[in-house]
């Protein structure tokens, strides 16, 4: 959610000669910083809240009853997503605190946390991706235990740039992107998103309406989870695409698209926040199901 911190605009943007010359006539105003900062830290504290206590019992589930986690919901690969979506929550509270009060905590931990926050997000991107395209994940044995080491640390090095990208601003806020809109680095990060939120769903998808044996692994529900995880986080990377292209100006900025923007910006991440607490109990009720 600190991607929220970073809105479009603010009412001081507007005071310079730039934003001046797009309307050409009085400042435009931010609605949704105010809205942010009131709705912000409650939805965080309770999604953090719902996620604890959902990844909690599904890692219960787990040591419970392991024989009954099978293909294509397999033991290994369920762990590793309640790790994920753990890591995620407990960075909630610091990002809540953050959006209440303000972030003080410096520049370094700012990087660091967006640097995890993605790290997570982009693990659950491709163990989603690779349980659903195969059955590496039947058992836990050498060969899966190197995919996920290899997993994770590509995950952790396509997060990279959002933590080169991300900084503090205005000494209390705790930003996405620090940098210009153009700049190598989060253009590469903006990449990265959209090819594992977007376009490597997609790619999947029509991997397994073509090839037999992967559609075969999503009739038995391999792709369940990845659509769960596509309809939370999707909407988000629609909107980076929608926020490249107004900053880049190769869409005509006005005041009313900022304003609809920020708004459909902040609401797609919010979605996209619920999988941390929501995907725990979509498992839980497939298990049991």
């Amino acid at each position: 959610f600190s991607s929220l911190y970073n809105t479009t605009y603010s009412d001081d943007a507007y005071t310079n000669d730039t934003f001046l010359d797009y309307y050409d006539a009085a400042p435009c105003h931010n609605r949704f910083c105010p809205l942010f900062q009131r709705v912000a830290p409650p939805f965080l504290a309770a999604t953090c809240a719902t996620a604890a206590l959902a990844t909690g019992a599904l890692l219960v589930a787990l040591a419970k009853r392991p024989q009954a986690w099978r293909w294509p919901r397999s033991r290994a690969l369920v762990a590793q997503l309640a790790l994920g979506t753990a890591l995620f929550a407990a960075l909630l509270p610091a990002l809540a605190a953050g959006a209440a009060r303000g972030w003080h905590l410096g520049t370094g931990l700012c990087r660091l946390t967006h640097l995890l926050w993605h790290w997570s997000l982009f693990a659950q991107a491709l163990l989603v991706a690779s349980g659903s395209c195969g059955t590496a994940w039947a058992r836990w044995d050498p060969r899966s235990r190197r995919l996920a080491v290899a997993l994770w640390a590509a995950a952790l090095l396509l997060a990279t740039p959002a933590a080169l990208v991300s900084g503090v601003e205005l000494g209390t806020g705790c930003v996405r992107r620090s940098v210009d809109i153009l700049a190598p680095a989060y253009l590469l990060h903006l990449a990265l998103c959209l090819c594992l939120l977007l376009l490597l769903p997609a790619g999947l998808l029509l991997a397994a309406l073509a090839v037999p044996r992967l559609r075969a692994s999503w009739a038995a529900g391999a792709g369940l989870i990845w659509l769960f995880f596509l309809g939370l986080w999707g909407p988000y990377g629609a909107g980076l695409a929608g926020e490249f292209l107004l900053q880049a100006e190769l869409l005509k900025p006005t005041c009313g698209s900022f304003e609809h923007f920020d708004l459909a910006l902040g609401l797609s991440e919010g979605l996209g926040v619920l999988h941390c607490g929501l995907g725990p109990l979509a498992l839980l009720l497939a298990w049991r199901c």
